[in-house]
Formats: structure tokens, sequence, C-alpha cells
């Protein structure tokens, strides 16, 4: 029962992983080079060094030690799946909010990252020159994000250098300004400040729009995960003694009624988050996103 359960967790774990970072996961014989790829981009703008590979692995991990030790306590590893399952994916949650903490991080940077580039073209330095200087004296999210730019113009020019970043990030508000830059570095003119001017007042009303957004969602957000954990967390502790509530959670009705349980959160769970979901802005220049 307990091997199982543990083939369950890791199949869960890679399916988690695989739509937070939206990739489709799929069983074929032939490894996806794009997958690997996406998975590991996303993990990369959560400011993870791990590989796909060892996410997973690792994620599978404490799903299995989870499951040992909540069976131990419980006596029934029919009881332990499903908080087993829910630490399996306390990595990929950890991982993925810190992903949207960095790049709303970024979004937020933007307006006055655009002044930056504004103030430098005004005293004659070039698109060029001014994203340089953003990378060493501008706001600390774009210049971690443009670290790497200064070295990519000299091998790739700016232009290919910019599309590295933008990729990086996976961002449509990066691609706007990004696509801006890249037009103002083949083109230039006079009205590149223009432009950058009024870019950085949408940008800025668009930050203010999804922190609001966010606020509003964050009560309901924790309530209704709340609704879904707290039960599990009494049936594990009615559990841990022995009594009729192990013993009828040991049978297989109990089982049954587990199942039914399961099946009934995770249905709770989708509802849920597809109510609660607000739609991100499509990335246009790019891949899609999915946060």
């Amino acid at each position: 029962m307990i091997g199982v359960a543990a083939l369950g967790v890791g199949v869960f774990v890679a399916l988690v992983v695989g739509r937070i970072a939206g990739v489709d996961v799929r069983i074929s014989r032939r490894p996806r080079p794009g997958r690997s790829r996406r998975m590991r981009a996303w993990l990369v703008q959560a400011g993870s060094s791990m590989s796909p590979g060892q996410f997973v692995a690792g994620s599978s991990g404490c799903g299995v030690v989870a499951l040992v030790v909540v069976g131990a306590l419980t006596g029934s590893a029919a009881v332990a799946f499903v908080p087993a399952l829910a630490v399996a994916s306390i990595p990929a949650a950890v991982l993925g909010k810190r992903r949207r903490e960095r790049l709303a991080q970024v979004r937020q940077a933007w307006p006055d990252g655009l002044r930056d580039i504004t103030t430098s073209i005004a005293a004659g330095a070039s698109i060029t020159q001014a994203i340089e200087h953003l990378a060493i004296h501008g706001p600390e999210p774009l210049r971690l994000a443009f670290a790497r730019f200064p070295a990519l113009a000299r091998v790739l020019g700016p232009a290919a250098a910019l599309e590295v970043i933008r990729e990086e990030l996976a961002d449509p508000t990066t691609d706007r300004v990004v696509e801006v830059l890249v037009l103002a570095h083949e083109r230039g003119g006079a009205i590149v400040r223009v432009v950058l001017d009024d870019l950085a007042r949408a940008t800025t009303r668009d930050v203010r729009l999804a922190e609001e957004i966010a606020t509003e969602g964050l009560e309901m957000r924790i309530n209704a995960r709340s609704v879904v954990v707290i039960p599990w967390a009494v049936l594990v502790l009615l559990c841990i003694r022995p009594g009729p509530f192990r013993d009828f959670y040991a049978s297989g009705r109990g089982v049954v009624v587990l199942v039914i349980g399961a099946a009934m959160s995770a249905v709770g769970l989708v509802v849920v988050r597809g109510l609660g979901r607000v739609p991100g802005e499509p990335r246009v220049f790019g891949g899609a996103d999915r946060s």
C-alpha cells in the first residue's frame, strides 16, 4: 500500500510542477526538450539553481517521508496519502510564490527603470549605454534581471541580448518594455523619450491595478485553502491514538470514505482555483505566460 501511495505522490508532484510551470506532463518514450527547458526556466525565474529532475526528486522524497511518518502515527497509509501529497506540493507552491513575487518586483520596478533610461538618454547616452547604466545603478530587481546584459550585448548585440533577457523573465510587462527598447535601438530618433515616458505612465497604472486586485483576493484565497486543509489535519489528529477512528479508517469502508473525501477536496481546489484566478495578461512577444 505504501509503495502504491509513494508512486501516487511522485506522479502528483510531476503533475503539480508541470502545471505551475505551464508544461503538459505526458507519459511518452521520447523526452521532449521543450518541456524540460520550460520547467528549467520556471525554476530559474523562481531563483532556484536545481534542475527539473532534482526538484521533482526532492519534492517526491518529501512526500514519501511524510507518507511514512504520518502512516506510522496513524497506522493507515490511506489516511497519510493526502497529507503526503500536501507536503510534496509545498516546494512547488513555495517556488511558485517566490517566482510570482520576483516577477511582480520586476514589474513594479519598471516605471522607475524607464525613467532612469529616459534620464540617461536625455544626458546624451545611447540606448545601449542607458540599459547598461540601468543594469548597474537601476532598481534592484532590474539590476538582477539585467546583470548579464553588458556581457550578452558584447557577444550577441544589444537587440539579441534584450530578447534573451525577455525570454528569461517571460513577463508581459517586460515584453512590452523590451520591444520598445529594441525598436528604439534600431530606429532611434527624438521620439524615443516621448514613447518611454508614455510607457512609464502606462506601466505605473498597470502596477497599481495589479496590486489592488491581489490585495482584494488575498483573504478569499486564505479562507479557501484553510477549508481544505483543516479537515485533513483534524483527521490525522483523530487517528494518532488507537480507538474507533483509527479502526474505522483502517477498514475497507474507511478507505472508501477517504477516497471520496480526497476526490471532493481535489474538485473543491480546482473549483476554488478557477473562481479565484485572475486572468493574467497574455504574452504577445513570447510563449504563453502561466503563473
